[in-house]
């Protein structure tokens, strides 16, 4: 049996997108006053995070839910919550 890569193991990942009511919500104005070194453009395993004419941005559609970003923004830096129920990432490997 052949070994999955993680990358390979993250693209059989499913996703039920909730339209209009975006999970992630990031505050650029704290980003902008708190945060330096913009750690969730490092720290986020699905690269949600990116940088677009010096904003913070979320691509919440691709996020795996670990919640690493809470932990790595300062505090309001971003709202994170789970997607509403039957919505968000459905893990098909692992």
């Amino acid at each position: 049996m052949k070994r999955l890569t993680v990358t390979e193991k993250l693209a059989q990942n499913k996703y039920e997108l909730d339209d209009g009511h975006p999970h992630i919500v990031v505050h650029n104005e704290v980003c902008e006053a708190e945060c330096k070194i913009r750690a969730c453009l490092f720290v986020c395993p699905a690269e949600v995070y990116s940088e677009q004419n010096g904003k913070i941005v979320a691509d919440w559609a691709g996020c795996l839910e670990c919640g690493t970003c809470t932990v790595a923004c300062p505090p309001q830096a971003l709202h994170w919550e789970y997607p509403r129920g039957g919505f968000g990432i459905i893990y098909r490997y692992g």
